[in-house]
């Protein structure tokens, strides 16, 4: 798997993504999507609960996410979970948030920029 590591911004917010060649489909980090949805000051743990909780309705998080090296705030590339955009708009719904409908449409323009940049090529 090729992928390519990128900082998008939601807003003012830093969502580290991976572009991986082969899938032609953008990853994003799941901890950094649930910081901005949530306002939480420790997203790590909210994703963790959150994480059970959807195992307990019968969701695996293998099957909602993967992991990949994503660079960390101190410059390492560190294991990270990861969703697709398909995977991420079920993350989403589980996170009760003012902010998830602006972040899907700022998920799918993510999406169509680069459709339309494969195009250009």
């Amino acid at each position: 798997m090729d992928d390519k590591t990128d900082v998008k911004l939601f807003e003012t917010k830093r969502v580290r993504t991976a572009w991986n060649e082969d899938e032609e489909e953008w990853y994003f980090s799941v901890v950094d999507v649930v910081g901005i949805l949530t306002d939480s000051p420790d997203p790590k743990r909210y994703w963790s609960v959150l994480k059970t909780r959807l195992k307990q309705e019968g969701i695996e998080g293998t099957t909602i996410c993967s992991t990949l090296k994503l660079p960390a705030q101190d410059g390492k590339m560190r294991q990270t979970d990861v969703a697709s955009t398909e995977q991420l708009f079920r993350i989403i719904q589980s996170i009760p948030s003012p902010k998830a409908e602006p972040f899907k449409q700022w998920l799918a323009q993510t999406g169509k920029e680069r459709l339309d940049q494969l195009q250009n090529w």
